[in-house]
């Protein structure tokens, strides 16, 4: 799409103060087979991932209006419902690739049926630019392409039109898979270069309004804090031809409206269900429910090391003992949750990942812990949660301050509005105590380790450092999992996050999706967003 008309579209609906759901969307709209009708909480701030600041939802765009290399496949859950399949890595823009013999070099043939929403061919030198500009750019993407062993635009080498390598200073179990996921997606590198300047070489401020993309379907209009537009790119070759024509995701802050809006059937579909309407809906029979729990993902109470006196290992592992983990799995998941509490073993005898900690409600023990750690009076802290999850978050809160109480631990709760709290938790690391969810998008233990335990990474809100910790994953996170040493390794790692708790396991959390019985084909992704290809809205 050209920029002038996407600019045109949004700027007709940038100058009306309101823009009345139905005034854009039709009444019947709902209803009428090949356009599906999405509600969300959260608004996206950005077309471009790779944009520093651009948020979460997001994501979404990206993963449905751009490419990448290789995706992930599909597979059918014991209860029938669809979730990926980390095991499973299916072509896109490539249609083939070989892995050299000692690991260190992926060379991917590019297939012929790709091609640019403008008709052009994507090529070799499309990918590298915008691999170059993933690891150039800074921030999250380049550290989630740095995971995959790659972080140097001269590891990308465009062999020529057709054929792209990268080139790796190790062989890594990640590298491959680590290209599936949103970040290394594909842009059209002789439009961003037109609109790229001196002061801004990767076309970021473009690229934020303006998609450059290939993928299965185009964003042609957004009205930031109210809905965006997707429609199919028919011209799309690289899979079985979505089967929507037209999705309009509308921004709808409140979660009870969301519900109304699809039981009355003014709505599809409804992504990241809080669980007590999950559970609900579920029970109702009149909507389908599809979740399961996200892989690599956990709930978590953080304890900020840099703050006295979660420095101290028995404080910490004195609140382990006093969160009252049952009450909180029905109260804050309605059961739409696994445990990761209670476990029976201090030292793990297997690599699964997640696992449950040995922790469990023992106020006894947890008095004695802090009178052991020199509090036998407690403290005064704060805990801070996330107004944007406040459906988990609140109840979770709440029951903690109160069970903290009952050991002498004076708590404040501290609510932070979704916008702030990405700086807040993430980037300056500035809560002592906090609610706190990570998933890791590859399904390896070790790749969460490096993500929320490694010293200064992103997902590591509690600021923790230990030296082995450190080591174990350097050592253990481009290694194949049939190494001999590597459940020995992870095995490690847990039973030091089991000692020394600067994240407290609350439960892992299921994704759950609502929608109307005409939608089909809905897949539970790793990265928690809404995948659009494969979805299909029949005639009720």
């Amino acid at each position: 799409m050209r920029r002038r008309d996407f600019l045109k579209t949004a700027g007709i609906a940038a100058g009306a103060s309101v823009l009345p759901f139905l005034r854009y969307l039709p009444a019947h709209a709902a209803s009428r087979e090949g356009t599906l009708v999405v509600v969300t909480g959260d608004g996206i701030n950005s077309l471009d991932l790779h944009r520093k600041g651009t948020n979460r939802p997001s994501y979404q765009v990206t993963v449905n209006i751009y490419d990448r290399l290789v995706r992930f496949g599909v597979k059918t859950l014991p209860d029938g419902s669809l979730s990926y399949d980390s095991t499973k890595i299916e072509p896109e823009v490539a249609e083939s690739w070989s892995i050299s013999e000692d690991g260190m070099s992926l060379t991917f043939k590019i297939s012929p049926k790709a091609k640019f929403w403008d008709g052009t061919q994507i090529t070799a030198e499309d990918v590298k630019w915008s691999f170059d500009r993933a690891v150039s750019l800074g921030g999250f993407p380049g550290v989630q392409m740095k995971a995959g062993s790659m972080s140097d635009p001269s590891q990308f080498v465009a062999v020529d039109a057709m054929t792209f390598r990268i080139d790796l200073p190790h062989a890594s179990k990640l590298a491959l898979p680590d290209l599936a996921v949103p970040v290394p997606f594909i842009i059209n590198s002789k439009v961003a270069k037109e609109h790229a300047t001196e002061a801004d070489p990767w076309a970021t401020e473009y690229l934020h309004q303006t998609p450059a993309g290939s993928g299965p379907f185009k964003l042609t209009r957004w009205d930031p804090g109210q809905q965006f537009l997707y429609e199919r790119n028919d011209a799309w070759e690289l899979g079985p031809k979505p089967a929507l024509e037209r999705v309009i995701v509308r921004e709808v802050p409140s979660a009870a409206t969301r519900r109304a809006l699809l039981e009355k059937g003014d709505a599809d579909f409804y992504m990241d269900v809080p669980p007590k309407d999950a559970k609900e809906l579920m029970e109702g029979g009149k909507l389908k429910v599809s979740g399961a729990p996200i892989d690599n993902c956990l709930h978590v109470l953080g304890l900020n090391v840099n703050f006295a006196p979660f420095d101290n290992k028995l404080v910490r592992q004195a609140i382990a003992y006093a969160v009252p983990y049952a009450e909180i799995l029905q109260a804050s998941a309605y059961g739409r949750g696994k445990p990761m509490f209670g476990g029976a073993e201090a030292e793990p005898s297997t690599a699964e990942w997640p696992q449950p900690f040995p922790y469990a409600t023992d106020l006894e023990k947890a008095k004695s812990l802090l009178t052991e750690a020199g509090f036998p009076d407690g403290f005064e802290t704060t805990l801070s949660y996330n107004l944007g999850l406040a459906d988990w978050q609140e109840p979770t809160a709440l029951l903690i301050q109160e069970a903290l109480g009952k050991i002498g631990i004076s708590v404040t709760l501290d609510k932070i509005p979704g916008a702030n709290w990405r700086t807040a938790a993430l980037v300056e690391k500035r809560l002592p105590m906090h609610l706190e969810n990570f998933g890791g998008w590859l399904n390896y233990p070790d790749y969460y380790f490096f993500w929320a335990y490694q010293d200064g990474h992103l997902f590591n809100s509690s600021n923790y450092r230990n030296d082995e910790i450190e080591a174990l994953v350097v050592e253990t996170l481009h290694m194949d999992v049939a190494d001999p040493k590597y459940d020995d390794n992870v095995k490690r790692m847990i039973a030091i996050a089991f000692d020394e708790v600067p994240r407290i396991p609350l439960y892992q959390p299921y994704l759950d999706a609502a929608m109307q019985p005409s939608v089909d084909g809905y897949v539970a992704w790793f990265h928690r967003q809404l995948g659009l290809l494969g979805i299909s809205k029949v005639q009720a």
